[in-house]
């Protein structure tokens, strides 16, 4: 604790403190060659050329780049919805998801095939499920939070986009199996 004290002592002053001549006064013989600052020992002049030749001089202060804010997410439904927007090939995917789980389900358990599931009354349960994923998605988006901030660690955005864009092809790889089989795939 003494000797911190002493070294915090010594850096802080301009002059090493207690040294007259070769003799020290208050600071052990192991402190005795701490380094001396100056004021002015700190300060930095970064140099450079301008494009006429002229040297210019400026501060630290001014070459150091400033952190610009983030602009918010836009909270207007066509910016939402715009075909590069955040909402459209994530609801998508969200929805090939569900689907595709679904489809396999029920063509595992009752031996349907997704043409059979849709002519079977498949489409009420289609649409309730689009409309409630589709609402459950929006909302967050038109609050301004971004998907991007909720990501983290293996439940990623790009994740998430992979695997829709995944089971969007499978359901359409699965609907064009079936349908040049003539049965259910499973």
């Amino acid at each position: 604790m003494a000797s911190s004290v002493v070294m915090q002592s010594i850096l802080a002053s301009s002059k090493t403190p207690g040294v007259t001549g070769t003799r020290l006064s208050l600071i052990p013989a192991k402190y005795a060659f701490a380094p001396s600052m100056s004021r002015g020992a700190c300060s930095l002049r970064i140099r450079c050329m301008a494009k006429d030749g002229q040297k210019k001089e400026s501060s630290p202060a001014s070459t150091i780049p400033t952190p610009q804010p983030k602009p918010k997410a836009s909270t207007s439904f066509f910016d939402v919805l715009a075909f590069s927007g955040p909402a459209p090939e994530r609801i998508n995917g969200r929805l090939a998801m569900i689907g595709f789980v679904a489809a396999m389900a029920v063509e595992v358990s009752n031996g349907q095939d997704v043409f059979s599931q849709i002519s079977n009354g498949g489409v009420p349960w289609f649409l309730g499920t689009s409309v409630l994923l589709t609402l459950a998605s929006l909302v967050p988006l038109f609050k301004g939070v971004s998907v991007q901030s909720k990501s983290g660690g293996l439940m990623t955005s790009d994740a998430e986009m992979w695997n829709g864009r995944f089971a969007m092809l499978g359901l359409v790889a699965l609907a064009f199996t079936e349908y040049l089989k003539g049965s259910a795939l499973v």
